[in-house]
């Protein structure tokens, strides 16, 4: 029988602590289900399991990263004959040191980020490689001690330039919590006969083609990409793409779509090619699921761009 985790990140006094409470204090949430409730991390706000609703909630302190094994939690597990695991991690700690530890049969439930609106920049600034490992898996990112004031959009394109998929949600200073409804701006003209990719347009590009394939298909393109040949690819194609950066040079890595030419299988692996194609939609392995797909009419060599990386967030 699987066992469902309930993972709360985000940085210190992002209000982590808070949501938890109020969480376990939920009777619709805590029915009395044998809960162990993971803490990495101590922050000023200190949890009060008096007032926790169905009680069953054993808290058990990880005060280093390193403790965080898979013999240790296998060995709560088996110890308390636990129902589910609610984490709180340390903002500090990579997610990768968290995914190893996990025994067989525990299952990620539901991820939730929460930050302070008023300091994610300075963590974006200074600490990004952090705050993206932070960023990739979350279904709810709440945005928290938010005003009138607050940059929404920079906050917005700080989350979708890693994760397309999550639930942003602002919470203002009064309570009240509004959702996301910012619309991506495109630095394209999407209604023009044929959609002109700069360089450095071609992650923006990317990102709403993979969230929205839809709503290319049938419309034209030309832009410059570079060539990746692999053997996922269908006969007769190629991946057209860039390397982007979302973080740090440590954080590089190729993004791409397939593209069918009738000169696939001539054009050199790692060259840069000038490309005219019409989009549609389909369904491979490269996606694990649908993405969009290329039918050039025209690509031939061309030069590297001046910048041969692409960015998300600048």
């Amino acid at each position: 029988m699987a066992i469902p985790i309930y993972l709360f990140t985000g940085f210190l006094e992002s209000g982590k602590t808070t949501f938890l409470q109020e969480t376990l204090e939920d009777p619709d949430f805590c029915t009395g289900e044998k809960t162990l409730l993971l803490l990495c991390e101590e922050g000023e706000i200190e949890l009060e399991p008096k007032k926790f609703a169905g009680g069953n909630v054993t808290i058990v302190q990880v005060e280093n990263e390193e403790d965080l094994t898979r013999d240790f939690l296998a060995g709560q597990a088996k110890q308390r004959r636990i129902d589910r695991v609610l984490i709180e991690y340390n903002g500090m700690w990579n997610m990768q040191t968290l995914y190893d530890a996990l025994p067989k049969g525990w299952e990620f439930y539901q991820i939730l980020l929460t930050a302070d609106s008023t300091t994610f920049a300075s963590y974006m600034n200074n600490l990004r490689q952090l705050a993206v490992d932070k960023l990739q898996d979350p279904e709810v990112v709440i945005f928290n001690r938010c005003t009138d004031q607050t940059d929404r959009t920079y906050l917005h394109r700080a989350v979708r330039m890693v994760n397309r998929r999550a639930q942003i949600l602002y919470e203002y200073m009064d309570g009240s919590v509004r959702p996301d409804d910012i619309e991506d701006e495109l630095p394209f003209d999407l209604k023009a006969p044929v959609i002109e990719l700069r360089d450095e347009d071609f992650g923006i590009w990317y990102l709403d083609a993979m969230e929205n394939p839809d709503k290319y298909r049938g419309k034209h393109i030309h832009c410059k990409a570079y060539v990746c040949q692999t053997k996922h690819a269908p006969k007769g194609c190629f991946v057209a793409g860039r390397f982007g950066m979302t973080c740090c040079a440590e954080d590089i890595s190729f993004i791409g779509v397939l593209c069918q030419a009738d000169n696939a299988a001539q054009l050199p692996h790692r060259s840069w090619v000038e490309l005219t194609a019409e989009l549609d939609v389909t369904k491979s392995e490269i996606y694990e699921g649908e993405g969009p797909y290329l039918r050039a009419s025209k690509v031939v060599p061309t030069t590297p761009p001046q910048d041969e990386l692409v960015y998300f967030l600048r």
